[in-house]
């Protein structure tokens, strides 16, 4: 197989909550594969930050996706300096760790907002000029707790799953005009903030360990691979589908 299966030479990519994390990971990967990235967040420092390893492929803008009354200008700006956005990631998001009695409607609110609104409302505006050009890759990062059930998380896997939904749905609107939507998956990926969380809780990591099939976690570069893959010529005839990085956790018992 050719290596042009894999390149993304020419084209811009928009990854949302791209300075730290995942975000970041699939950053270094488009860059790898040569494409242009704009990576945004709300904090200015990490995105300057992020930028710096990123390299001179790398450009970045602060902006806050819950309002999503500014994101029609947010989009017609980067379309009028950068031009068209080729492939956007939806990968920012938040999280909420509490049990189902103790959510309140606030709580669920507020991550359906975040993790599903703002969401909805990037992917319509971009895909516009996408439908026009007739060409597009969109990536919604959802997660294994969409796939199956985790105690102390009913708001942020509902999120998830509401996701896959979605991308279901906007397949059958969007690929007629060659625009493809894809979910990835994510399992347990190696951060700083995951491995505190499980030192301080051995059950838990132990009930993780045993549910992964694979050894070990998973790193940022496993889902960057993953979206290269999706988003370039190697993923020409891929959507609606929902890719799980997460080392067979999904379906080890």
């Amino acid at each position: 197989m050719s290596q042009k299966a894999f390149s993304l030479k020419g084209k811009l990519a928009l990854i949302t909550g791209g300075g730290t994390g995942i975000g970041l990971g699939i950053a270094k990967a488009f860059v790898a594969a040569n494409a242009t990235v704009i990576i945004t967040g709300r904090k200015e420092e990490v995105l300057k930050k992020a930028c710096a390893t990123l390299g001179e492929k790398a450009n970045y803008i602060v902006f806050d996706l819950t309002e999503l009354h500014k994101i029609p200008a947010f989009v017609s700006g980067i379309e009028l300096k950068w031009g068209a956005i080729d492939i956007l990631i939806n990968n920012a998001g938040i999280h909420l760790k509490k049990y189902a009695q103790d959510t309140t409607d606030e709580d669920f609110a507020n991550i359906l907002h975040t993790n599903l609104q703002s969401v909805f409302a990037l992917t319509r505006e971009t895909a516009k000029s996408m439908l026009a050009r007739k060409n597009g890759s969109i990536i919604l990062i959802s997660s294994m707790a969409g796939l199956f059930g985790i105690d102390r998380v009913s708001a942020y896997g509902t999120s998830k799953a509401a996701l896959i939904g979605l991308m279901n749905n906007l397949v059958t609107e969007y690929s007629k005009d060659n625009v493809r939507i894809n979910c990835i998956a994510p399992g347990w990926i190696v951060s700083e903030m995951f491995l505190n969380a499980i030192k301080s809780d051995p059950e838990r990591k132990a009930k993780i360990t045993n549910r992964i099939a694979l050894p070990g976690f998973g790193t940022t570069e496993d889902i960057g691979n993953a979206a290269v893959y999706l988003s370039a010529p190697s993923g020409k005839y891929v959507t609606g589908a929902v890719l799980p990085v997460d080392g067979g956790a999904t379906v080890n018992f």
